[in-house]
């Protein structure tokens, strides 16, 4: 199923089955999204992730922040991370998400993604350390990327592009059912940020 090109309905499930992901489009202006894409990339406090895989620990080049309403600890790919006190700029993006959405979240987790031939490959967001079948909040802001979904059973694949300056709401049970990639590209020579509003389980 390929999403590309298509006016946004929030309400729409963009999953066929197993699952609830909705785009929201643009929620923010070309001005505003441009201002808090250069305020997060001054003031947001990007570290190299770094990654356990068979024994080695791996440096990724994009990079990456974890921040909370208090030091939640996340653990992902063997690695834990402490958050960090929101900034004003992760506040304000905070409330227009919740607004939005509906939802509450506790955390987020940054990406810094410098051009295209950064991204992330097929993972869930499932980790125990997550509110199960929570709701998940994406904001993109900077280079727009193509975003895709894949069955973990069926191996159907949903494709969409992700906007300046837009909204992606994941929920149910898409992260136990569904897997998702950031794919790479030689043709984006910008960078990306990404914003995953989270719950962790207190």
């Amino acid at each position: 199923m390929d999403l590309f090109n298509q006016t946004p309905d929030k309400n729409q499930n963009l999953l066929p089955y197993d699952g609830t992901v909705n785009y929201y489009g643009r929620v923010l202006s070309h001005a505003p999204a441009h201002a808090l894409f250069h305020t997060l990339l001054e003031t947001i406090d990007w570290q190299p992730d770094k990654l356990r895989m068979f024994g080695k620990i791996i440096v990724t080049k994009r990079k990456v922040a974890w921040y909370g309403s208090n030091p939640y600890q996340y653990t992902y790919s063997n690695a834990t991370k402490t958050a960090l006190p929101w900034t004003a700029a992760l506040l304000e993006l905070k409330t227009l998400v919740e607004q939005a959405t509906g939802e509450t979240f506790n955390t987020c987790l940054l990406n810094l993604y410098h051009n295209g031939e950064e991204g992330s490959s097929w993972h869930s967001d499932d980790e125990p350390d997550l509110k199960q079948h929570g709701a998940i909040a994406s904001i993109s802001l900077g280079a727009e990327r193509n975003f895709l979904f894949k069955h973990k059973q069926t191996k159907e694949k949903v494709a969409i592009l992700l906007e300046h300056g837009s909204l992606l709401l994941m929920k149910n049970e898409t992260q136990s059912r569904w897997l998702h990639s950031l794919p790479t590209t030689r043709k984006i020579t910008t960078p990306r940020i990404n914003l995953t509003f989270r719950t962790i389980v207190v």
